[in-house]
């Protein structure tokens, strides 16, 4: 499809912009790897520099980190099932995506990062791959990409598709150019009807931008997970715990008050810490250690024991056995602005889930389970405390909470094969 002159004077200043921020992109690779070592490392995949020969066909796969990891679990092992000779690429943008994807998959997908929005880059990575079909998870909006795919025709679809108001009016600044990206992809598939209905104000045309659903609600729980708990109760006997989990560097000081103020009533409850980022694991358990707690961590003993006050979850992909071990779940990201993180992931698992007030990025799950009485949500850090120590102290409202949530996972399954469905015209034969 040839561009027109409009569509070349915009992606003309945004290339133009792109170039000029080159250096600022190596300055935070540098930044960052002062604080996780992985962004040191695999500079030429960024920059779409490959040293092996170009691949065959691929069916690939974006998922920027691991919650999108995560929320394409589901759709990347139906397409392996389906179409066991094709080659799947899956595509993440952080070391923690990247690590998710080969704990989730080993070598059995390939694996790169996805390299920044630079015209040649795109070109390079898009000649390289040959994926015969794009699949972007979430809010990846990367104008060069999607023209790029274009112009190599490669049919793109935005699968489990979310748009907050938030993020709309952050893309304000490239709505013009956004609006004919979009326009170029095969549909948008949106989690619900006020994401697509955002999409179309962004500019995505609104015969192809439907309501497939939340392919959250499809994720596996896993039958293996009872018996970690079994091993974990084991190790604690009868005390309680309650779960941190996805918390960010500017909530760990509210965890730690929370946990000192539930301990007082709770002399032996037991704190089960997941920092959302790696680079706070040691962060948050000396903060422990200079609470005056007794801390262990997953990597160093494995396991708490009937002594420890806190145990600190340092490593990738257990979250949510760890989940079916506590009593409670405050998903973290949502004390601060940040939007929330994955709320059904303990509620499938059979957890009751509190979180703070700033849900924007899952807004229409958590409308669904509050609705449904599946989830306390806090106005600050003191009620959240109060809504865990409530829940601690009321087996029975646990226990409504829980039934409540495991009907609206259930009710909500199905996204999976809705997207299955639309993207089938441009799969080949099962």
């Amino acid at each position: 499809m040839q561009a027109d002159p409009v569509e070349r004077a915009l992606r003309g200043l945004y290339v133009a912009a792109l170039y000029l921020l080159v250096p600022i992109t190596v300055y935070h690779l540098i930044w960052r790897g002062f604080r996780q070592r992985e962004y040191f490392q695999r500079w030429h995949e960024r920059y779409a520099v490959y040293a092996d020969a170009p691949q065959a066909a691929t069916l690939w796969v974006h998922a920027v980190s691991v919650g999108e990891v995560n929320a394409a679990a589901p759709l990347v092992n139906a397409l392996r099932a389906r179409y066991p000779y094709l080659r799947l690429l899956v595509t993440s943008i952080t070391p923690t995506g990247s690590a998710r994807v080969r704990a989730l998959w080993g070598d059995k997908v390939e694996h790169v990062y996805l390299p920044y929005d630079l015209p040649g880059a795109v070109a390079r990575f898009l000649r390289h791959y040959r994926p015969q079909l794009a699949l972007v998870l979430e809010t990846e909006l990367w104008p060069n990409l999607l023209f790029g795919c274009r112009d190599h025709g490669v049919p793109v679809y935005i699968v489990n598709a979310r748009l907050s108001e938030r993020s709309l009016r952050g893309y304000r600044v490239l709505r013009p150019l956004l609006r004919r990206a979009l326009r170029s992809v095969r549909a948008v598939l949106a989690q619900s009807g006020g994401d697509a209905a955002r999409f179309v104000r962004l500019g995505a045309a609104a015969e192809t931008t439907r309501v497939s659903g939340n392919l959250k609600y499809d994720v596996a729980v896993g039958s293996g997970w009872p018996a970690f708990a079994a091993a974990f109760a084991e190790r604690i006997g009868a005390r309680a715990a309650w779960i941190a989990a996805s918390t960010h560097a500017e909530e760990e000081a509210a965890v730690i008050a929370i946990h000192r103020r539930l301990r007082a009533r709770w002399p032996d409850l037991l704190l089960l810490w997941a920092p959302r980022h790696p680079e706070r694991f040691k962060a948050v358990a000396q903060q422990a250690v200079e609470a005056g707690w007794r801390v262990a961590t997953r990597q160093l003993t494995q396991w708490p024991d009937r002594d420890d006050a806190v145990f600190v979850i340092d490593t990738l992909g257990e979250l949510m056995p760890f989940y079916g071990c506590a009593r409670v779940a405050f998903v973290g990201g949502s004390l601060q602005p940040v939007g929330g993180h994955n709320l059904l992931e303990p509620a499938a698992v059979g957890t009751a889930v509190v979180s703070g007030p700033h849900l924007h990025n899952f807004a229409d799950i958590a409308a669904r389970m509050r609705a449904a009485g599946a989830l306390r949500v806090g106005a600050d850090a003191e009620q959240v405390g109060t809504e865990i120590a409530a829940l601690l102290a009321d087996a029975a409202a646990r226990d409504a909470m829980v039934d409540a949530a495991h009907a609206l996972v259930d009710q909500g399954r199905g996204a999976l094969r809705r997207t299955l469905e639309a993207i089938a015209p441009d799969l080949p034969p099962a």
